[in-house]
């Protein structure tokens, strides 16, 4: 059995959003082959030399949950995309490049973040690109902290204004970028985040059906995309409520989960 998620926007002010997290990986993915998270796993990663506290309760809880056997593999999305090898090996878990195919279920499956899909959002598309180049990330990495902190502040204040002033279709993914990507890479099945739209989609590409599968963010509610002999199940979980009696901190719960 596969998981598959993504849009966590782990951050230490949701903290029942940390908890389902976590609960998961005391569960389900105890009993998965592989864990995949797709990109935006952190709400923000200003640098591997920088992690908080609760980061680094996260990146331990992972690294129980690689020990115990499950396979993890993190992909960038674009509010951590500034996650390194570093965070990875003590995580115990594979940073995976975007797109990648993988085989699941003896068929190639493209998995992606989702937001390279968004191509008629043409002012990201550009910040995209000049972020992810390699000079750019080294100039990042090499700035003072406290002046990564305020960028990555600024850059998430002024996405978040962009965002709500965009109309739906700008902000979704381009329906003609989706055969076009998945041709490309000879695949039928395409796997995706960022949207926050969960669905399956039909498509036709060719003669041949093809389908694309968007997981959901957590918020009020989790998703994963549960692969197994069934098939590509998608589905919604509700957040178990805080308790007082439950672990106060991420760390704590962590380690109560192992």
């Amino acid at each position: 059995m596969i998981l598959l998620i993504s849009d966590l926007h782990l951050e230490e002010e949701r903290p029942d959003i940390t908890r389902a997290f976590l609960d998961l990986l005391a569960g389900r993915a105890r009993a998965a082959e592989s864990l995949y998270i797709l990109g935006d796993f952190f709400e923000a990663w200003i640098g591997d030399d920088a992690m908080s506290p609760f980061q680094r309760s996260i990146c331990e809880a992972l690294r129980q949950l690689s020990d115990s056997g499950t396979h993890i593999f993190l992909m960038h999305g674009n509010r951590d995309f500034m996650i390194g090898r570093a965070f990875c090996k003590a995580a115990g878990c594979t940073l995976l490049r975007d797109p990648s195919v993988v085989q699941m279920n003896g068929e190639p499956v493209l998995l992606m973040h989702g937001d390279s899909l968004c191509t008629r959002d043409e002012s990201y598309i550009r910040m995209r690109r000049i972020l992810r180049n390699p000079l750019t990330l080294w100039v990042l990495r090499n700035l003072p902290k406290s002046t990564r902190y305020k960028l990555a502040r600024k850059l998430r204040n002024e996405s978040q204004v962009h965002t709500r002033m965009k109309t739906n279709d700008i902000v979704d993914v381009t329906p003609e970028e989706v055969p076009k990507v998945m041709t490309q890479y000879g695949v039928r099945t395409l796997i995706h985040g960022h949207t926050h739209r969960p669905a399956i989609h039909k498509l036709q590409i060719g003669a041949d059906a093809a389908r694309r599968i968007v997981l959901g963010d957590w918020d009020k509610q989790g998703w994963a995309l549960q692969v197994d002999e069934q098939g590509f199940a998608l589905s919604a979980f509700e957040f178990v409520p805080l308790d007082a009696s439950l672990p106060a901190t991420a760390s704590d719960a962590s380690k109560s989960a192992g």
